[in-house]
This record gives C-alpha cells, structure tokens and sequence, in this order.
C-alpha cells in the first residue's frame, strides 16, 4: 500500500486489461461482459448534489448550527458519552438528516442500475444518509461502513426499535426510549459514533474487493480508516475507476487505473453516454422523485435554523431557571444563616434574663412566641404549607 500511494501517476502507462485508460475503453470493459462484479466505494462527495449539508463549512455547516446549543465541542453530536448526558442536540441532527428528506442524486441511481443489470458485487459507503436504498439498493448490497439510519435500537440492552415509531419521534424531536420491561435505555439509529466500533458487516466483507472485476471509487477524500484501504484490495489487472474532484489512494498509479476528476454526477452521465445507458439512467433517477416523502428540505415547517433556535431558546431558559434556582437556594441559606445567628443570641438573652437552669420560664417564653407567630386561623405564618419542614423549624 505504501509504494501504491508513492509511485507517481504515468498516464502513458499501457494498460494490461482495458483497451484504453478512458472512460470509453472503461465502457467497453463493461458491456463487452468482462465486468460482470462490479465493486463501488463511495463518500460523502455522491451526495452534495442532493443538497444535504456538509458538517465543517464555517457558518453554514451543521457543526456551525449545532454549536449554538453549547456542545463541550462540535463533534460531541456523534460522541456517544455526550449523547447518554444530552441526546437532544443529535434528535435535531436527525430531524435534518433522516431518510425522506432528501432526494437520491443521479450517481444513486446509477449504482441501483448496476444492481439492476445484475453487475453490482457489493457497494461499500461512507455516508449515512440512506439515499443508496432510496435509489433502489437492496440492503444485502450495501455495506453501510460507519452504519445509516436504516435501523436503530437501545444503547443499553441493544433491542431494535421500531421504524415507524423512531420516524415519528424524529419527526417530534422527541427522544426515543426503549420499550422493553425495567430498560428504558436510550434509542438511537445504528449510525457509528465515537467511541463504538464499525459494523461487523464491514469486517466480514472486507475482503470482497479481491473478487472484483472493476472497483468504481466516487465522492471520497479516502482518508478515513479502514475505509480508505478498500481499493487497495482490488487485485492487480483489475480496472478502477476514480470519480472525484481531486485524485486520492493512489488511484491513477496502475495499469488500468481510469481518472475522471470532476462532479460524480457528471462522471457517472458519461460513463452511460458511453455504455449507451444514458436515457436508462435518467429514466431510473427520474423514478426517485416519486419516492420523496412529505416533509423534503424545501417542504419544511421549520428549517434547522429554526430548531436550533427553538433547542437554544430551552437551554437558555433552563439556564435561567438554574440560575434563578440557585439564587433562591442562596438567598434561603443566608435568611437560615441569619434566623440560626438570631436563635443563638435569643437563647443568650433567656440565660441572662431566666438562669440557666430556669427551664419552666424558658419554656414559657418560647410558648408565648410560638402563639404570636400564628395568625387569626391559627395557621402558621410563613411558606409552611408549601416546605412543611421549615414550618417545624418555625415553631421550635
């Protein structure tokens, strides 16, 4: 892996397997019935179009949202020891994110048209957002590596929760909670947080590369592990192909390695103009919008901004309360402080006045104060039927 990532690209290489380092050699590869295990290893790069928004662009990105609502850092949305002490700021992630809301771009539908034609092997994502299904690709072809919000389940005891119940409470910005008996734990989408491990699904398909006739890479900086050793598991003579903005993993380093350095979108339109697929694919993409659920991002009641805001305004005023608590709190210790003080001295007095040994007239004398404390009802004066403790303290 290290002398695939140093060897500089020689795009005069001859290839050994395609007829030329093109996409139109790449596409004769394929409809000539020689790429028949077709693995693709996509990122966060085949979805921009969709509109969904990145996570680090300053002011727009969703960390930049997010970190209004006072995180102890931005990525503590997705840190699960965060989420067990406040699981509110990732339900307004959630909200945002989850599937319905967003429309599959045309790079899902080329991927479900692979599978279609019966030449996907297995597609291996990064992303979380779903779309991959949306467009129409089955669950037993994707390796959703850092997992999706396909399913979710409790943190504590592991049992899934319903689909159209987590739905719903998304939908609320309502935390979920385990229904099972004395559980009660936290509910949230099998999406990889910091600090959990990768699907075991990634793990026991790791090796599927190996078996691969063509590896299409798209929309990854492949800078993340494990993930971003995947095409260096592709065998040697074996084509990959790399959609991206910028040339990544040493992709371009061998034989019959095919660079297409521009948006995925238009990398995957001219690799079906040139498979003779174009009018199949706009025709699938086409049958994704029939898929949008009620709510899609233009759709909303409320915009991100919008529940943030409203997330904020509840911390805030949970600060306040806190606050004003605490002031309270304060205020009765030091009216305690002053009423012990003022009892101390009291009792100083009745030594001087009645002796110390004088209990009958000591006696008297707080009886008598007792009886002036109380009003015409006879009732204690002072918040004794809210505290009924300090009532008692009151009336020693």
């Amino acid at each position: 892996m290290g002398q695939e990532e140093s060897t500089p690209i020689d795009e005069g290489a001859s290839p050994t397997t395609l007829e030329s380092r093109t996409l139109d050699g790449l596409a004769k590869h394929i409809t000539s019935g020689q790429a028949k295990k077709i693995v693709v290893m996509t990122g966060a790069g085949i979805s921009t179009s969709a509109g969904i928004p990145d996570f680090r662009t300053p002011g727009t990105g969703l960390y930049s949202n997010l970190a209004r609502l006072q995180l102890p850092y931005p990525e503590a949305v997705f840190d699960i020891s965060f989420f067990r002490q406040n699981p509110k700021p990732f339900y307004v992630l959630a909200k945002e994110l989850y599937p319905g809301n967003f429309r599959p771009t045309v790079t899902h539908a080329f991927i479900s048209l692979l599978h279609k034609k019966g030449l996907l092997l297995k597609c291996f994502t990064q992303n979380i957002d779903c779309l991959e299904r949306e467009a129409g690709v089955p669950g037993d072809k994707l390796v959703e590596a850092h997992g999706s919000f396909a399913t979710q389940r409790c943190i504590e005891c592991k049992t899934e929760f319903p689909a159209d119940g987590m739905r719903r409470l998304v939908g609320e910005m309502k935390v979920a909670r385990c229904e099972q008996p004395r559980c009660n734990g936290l509910v949230k989408p099998d999406i990889v947080f910091f600090g959990e491990q990768l699907p075991e699904s990634f793990f026991r398909n790791r090796e599927v590369p190996y078996q691969a006739d063509l590896a299409i890479v798209m929309g990854t900086s492949l800078t993340v592990q494990p993930f971003a050793s995947l095409p260096t598991f592709v065998g040697e003579g074996v084509p990959r192909l790399l959609i991206n903005k910028e040339r990544v993993g040493g992709i371009g380093n061998r034989a019959d390695d095919v660079l297409f350095l521009d948006e995925c979108d238009k990398g995957v339109r001219e690799l079906a103009k040139a498979c003779g697929w174009s009018e199949e694919l706009e025709e699938h993409w086409g049958g994704t919008a029939s898929k949008a659920q009620p709510g899609t991002t233009k759709e909303k009641t409320k915009t991100m901004d919008e529940e943030v805001d409203e997330l904020s305004r509840e911390v805030e005023e949970a600060l306040k309360l806190n606050a004003s608590h605490q002031a309270w709190v304060n205020g009765e210790l030091s009216s305690k402080d002053s009423k012990l003080a003022e009892e101390k001295q009291k009792k100083q007095v009745e030594s001087e006045v009645f002796g110390e040994g004088d209990e009958t007239k000591l006696h008297e004398s707080r009886k008598k104060d007792s009886q002036d404390a109380k009003g015409e009802n006879g009732a204690t004066s002072g918040l004794d039927h809210v505290f009924p403790h300090l009532g008692k303290k009151s009336s020693l």
